[in-house]
């Protein structure tokens, strides 16, 4: 088999020094200013993340997909941007967290492909200092394909060229972002809130791109050789089996190379409702991926015949996986932060309770019967649960944390949110009838 030729694209990383900086909003206003362009836009997002992909996802018009060096691989992410870079005519990444945060990070990944990277500063409370930010992120590490910077939350357009004429030589300035509630992306507490609850969000789309392209124009970026992966093939592991996949506002936080793994091992995916929908669809396997459901509690918990449905199925021997949110859903009660409780489907003995901060948020590899699955887990909940876990979790980082995986029967349940291409065997094998 001879090997595929290298593509070219131009391609930019966003990052900023830390989290908040306003990552997503600048490179969805990116995306949303070239795809106005009759450019075609990719937007990967570096990292485990849900919420911002569904903003970028809004803004590019195409699906969104991670890039990680561990999660999903340095040959995975080679061939996720090889293929984006024969599709379009720019692809964009978002970063995680600061540029050099976590390991590895958005600049190792910015490394490993020669992306360049443009970072974003709040400079709401700074002057002069900002060039002296942007120079200590081109700078701090060796090798760095580090390119400029773009100021966000800018007070007035001479504030803008105050940041702009502290850059040093050789720091390309990328134009500003006026600080603007009609810009602004809201948030809650797992991050922003999800893009088919924001009834206007394009509007601030075509409100940043349009701030974008009076501060900066839309010049495409310089290309870059993405070189060829080395060509796979995936069998039929799942050929003819029917997926229900839960899918509303309680349960959307699923990785699209999931949905993307599953019909190429040749599922069949069926998306349902477990807030709206009175029966599942005929279907041998159930998977319920993370999300909100705190924030729908009584109406979950009133969706008796649902409920039913999906205790008949587990009854019946057939697969179930959950993941966090969809954990969640399976307990004998979940208790949000107002302290109303409700029942919910009772086939994982256990409680949990929404907790107001942070309780975990780790990279998470854990060895299960199927095989070795990566993933992340990221939640505000405690999980009070007597039964033996099956396996737990490592972090490849040294942190503690360590998710619990439990099953009974058929059923898989974590708060670990599993990236299923990281081993599609194993994947296979939990939904396999």
């Amino acid at each position: 088999m001879s090997r595929a030729a290298d593509r070219q694209c131009p391609a930019l990383l966003i990052a900023a020094p830390a989290s908040g900086q306003g990552k997503t909003t600048v490179t969805a206003a990116l995306a949303r200013l070239h795809r106005r362009a009759g450019r075609r836009v990719r937007v990967f997002k570096c990292g485990p993340d849900f919420l911002d992909p569904m903003i970028l996802a809004r803004a590019s018009g195409e699906p969104v997909y991670q890039l990680d060096l561990w999660m999903v691989g340095e040959e995975e992410s080679r061939r996720l941007l090889w293929e984006a870079a024969g599709e379009t005519d720019l692809i964009l990444i978002e970063g995680v967290m600061g540029l050099f945060d976590g390991t590895p990070s958005a600049a190792d990944l910015a490394r490993r492909f020669a992306v360049p990277i443009m970072a974003v500063i709040d400079g709401s409370a700074m002057a002069q200092t900002f060039g002296a930010l942007a120079f200590g992120l081109a700078h701090y590490q060796d090798n760095l394909p580090f390119s400029g910077v773009l100021a966000n939350r800018v007070g007035s357009e001479r504030h803008g060229e105050m940041l702009r004429d502290s850059l040093t030589p050789g720091i390309h300035w990328y134009g500003a972002l006026p600080r603007s509630a009609a810009v602004e992306l809201p948030s809650r507490h797992l991050g922003l809130v999800q893009a088919d609850e924001l009834s206007d969000l394009d509007a601030r789309l075509d409100a940043a791109a349009d701030a974008l392209l009076a501060s900066a124009g839309e010049r495409l970026p310089e290309p870059v050789s993405f070189a060829a992966p080395t060509p796979t093939a995936l069998p039929p592991l799942l050929k003819g089996v029917r997926i229900g996949v839960a899918r509303d506002s309680s349960f959307a936080f699923l990785y699209q190379a999931n949905l993307d793994l599953l019909r190429q091992l040749g599922a069949q995916v069926l998306f349902f409702s477990p807030l709206h929908d009175q029966q599942l669809p005929e279907v041998d396997s159930l998977y319920l991926p993370g999300g909100y459901p705190e924030l729908h509690l009584a109406a979950l918990a009133a969706n008796k015949a649902m409920q039913a449905a999906i205790a008949a199925h587990h009854k019946a021997g057939k697969p179930l996986l959950a993941e966090c949110g969809g954990m969640l859903y399976l307990l004998q009660s979940l208790t949000d932060l107002q302290g109303e409780s409700a029942e919910l489907l009772g086939l994982l003995p256990g409680r949990a309770t929404m907790q107001s901060r942070l309780v975990a948020l780790a990279l998470q590899e854990v060895e299960l019967p199927e095989g070795r699955l990566r993933g992340h887990t990221y939640h505000h909940s405690l999980l009070d649960c007597d039964l033996q876990p099956l396996a737990c979790g490592e972090c490849p980082n040294y942190r503690r944390t360590a998710e619990a995986v439990y099953r009974v029967g058929r059923l898989t349940a974590s708060y670990i949110h599993f990236y299923l291409p990281s081993n599609p065997q194993a994947a296979a094998e939990l939904l396999l009838p």
